[in-house]
């Protein structure tokens, strides 16, 4: 089995080469879907936000109010880094279970763990190889803007929140550049599918 964490940034596109790479036969763990499974009402990780960020972060249903959450950690290097200490280790035990789970269905898979913050929070240790999906800073706050309603300026900051997508391109493995066509895209997917494929072969050997 071949372990790969993917990553990008915001609005590089890295939803559609999951979805093309999960076509041709790659396992997909994603990161955010475990983080919203675990902070569903009545589980230990969201009793243990609550207990630490109050009630109010709460929406009329009882679920956690992800933007109310957000405003009170972004910007506030504590808080983030108590909330990450709850959420991380519970995430990442899951995610071990998901590609042990994997593994004993078919010890060939390949499998993508889709993480937007992989190298933020210094996970790409746990990967035998990193996937970076690349697209130049301008492209990212152009399409951001037209994906979210955003001003640049909002853009921008969003962006800025995040590790430079240039520092990202000299600590990945592989890279797919998606600011071309979508034939382009469809072209180098396939050229790193094959690599991917081969990669797991030679572990294997």
């Amino acid at each position: 089995m071949l372990s790969v964490g993917l990553t990008g940034g915001i609005a590089t596109g890295k939803s559609t080469v999951v979805r093309m790479l999960a076509k041709k036969g790659a396992r997909v763990i994603d990161h955010d879907a475990l983080v919203h499974a675990l902070q569903e009402p009545g589980r230990p990780v969201w009793k243990r936000i609550v207990e630490t960020f109050g009630s109010g972060i709460l929406d009329d249903g009882g679920r956690i109010d992800r933007r109310k959450l957000g405003a009170l950690v972004f910007g506030d290097e504590r808080r983030r880094r108590t909330l990450e200490g709850i959420v991380h280790p519970a995430v990442l035990e899951q995610a071990r279970h998901e590609r042990e789970r994997i593994r004993r269905e078919d010890e060939r898979a390949i499998v993508l763990s889709d993480i937007p913050l992989l190298f933020e929070v210094g996970m790409q240790g746990l990967f035998d190889l990193i996937l970076l999906i690349y697209t130049p800073p301008e492209t990212q706050i152009l399409r951001a803007m037209r994906r979210n309603g955003l001003t640049r300026d909002e853009a921008a900051a969003r962006l800025g929140a995040q590790m430079p997508i240039g520092e990202k391109l000299a600590l990945a493995d592989i890279v797919i550049r998606n600011d071309g066509t979508m034939k382009e895209l469809r072209a180098r997917v396939d050229e790193v599918w094959q690599e991917l494929l081969l990669r797991e072969r030679e572990k294997r050997q």
